[in-house]
């Protein structure tokens, strides 16, 4: 009983979301379904941001234990260098006290050195992630710019619609005087065929004209593009050569050379 009762109410909800899908007024759907599409843009944005700023703390705090790393390193030579020269001085105890101040900054670098590698890992994850947010956002701007020139189309097609529907009521009410209101009329039929097959042609036409699965190759293409040239800009600030291709390999040398000599063989001879 109580499956009968889910399946009447859940036929119930798909009736009336049907009749207020055919009562709804488009131009009102377009814009909501326009809202929709930049709120998730906007979502979008927050959440690249985030993964950016994320990358940015992290790059700060790589930096500063960059920082602590060098200072350990120098106060454990500074301290073997005082260890060194009390030493040479004969004082034992102090030569001592300075080996071990330098072990506890030895010990610390070792600490720093570990929590600088942990920073690096996560940077190079975060960097990683910032760079697909950052596509992801484009990528999905430029989809935005695409439902916004087709809620403009869709916008035009709606008012062609509206005015053809307007002129086929204008002609049905004049057909309608020529044969009983219980019987229609051969313009009644032809229009209605008519109309299912423009209807079906426009769908076809709508379908044939999508260009979106380019328009993101080509939008793709442009973004590999644009990452090869931050690859190589990273490797120029490394100091570390542009990789060899198989165009740039050096070609063997060819016959052409030992052509030139029945040349001038020929020129000699003349």
């Amino acid at each position: 009983m109580f499956d009968l009762l889910r399946r009447g109410w859940r036929y119930f909800v798909a009736a009336l979301s049907g009749k207020l899908d055919e009562r709804a007024d488009p131009k009102v759907q377009i814009e909501q379904a326009i809202t929709e599409a930049k709120k998730q843009h906007e979502l979008l944005s927050q959440q690249a941001a985030a993964v950016l700023g994320n990358r940015h703390q992290l790059e700060m705090k790589l930096e500063k234990q960059m920082d602590d790393v060098e200072k350990m390193q120098a106060s454990a030579r500074q301290a073997l260098v005082l260890a060194e020269q009390a030493r040479t001085a004969g004082d034992a105890t102090k030569a001592a006290e300075y080996e071990s101040a330098a072990q506890s900054f030895a010990t610390q670098l070792v600490a720093s050195e570990k929590a600088a590698e942990d920073l690096k890992h996560l940077h190079d994850q975060a960097l990683q992630a910032s760079e697909k947010a950052k596509q992801a956002v484009a990528q999905n701007a430029m989809l935005l710019q695409q439902r916004l020139a087709e809620r403009t189309k869709l916008l035009n097609q709606l008012d062609q619609a509206k005015m053809q529907e307007r002129v086929n009521d204008a002609l049905k009410s004049v057909s309608s005087l020529a044969v009983p209101a219980n019987t229609p009329s051969l313009e009644q039929v032809a229009e209605k065929i008519e109309a299912r097959y423009a209807k079906a042609m426009g769908a076809s036409e709508l379908a044939e004209s999508s260009v979106e699965s380019r328009m993101l190759e080509v939008q793709r293409s442009a973004l590999d593009v644009e990452g090869s040239q931050r690859l190589e800009a990273i490797r120029a600030s490394m100091g570390l050569s542009k990789a060899a291709t198989p165009d740039a390999t050096p070609q063997p040398a060819t016959q052409d050379a030992p052509a030139e000599e029945p040349t001038r063989a020929r020129k000699s001879t003349s």
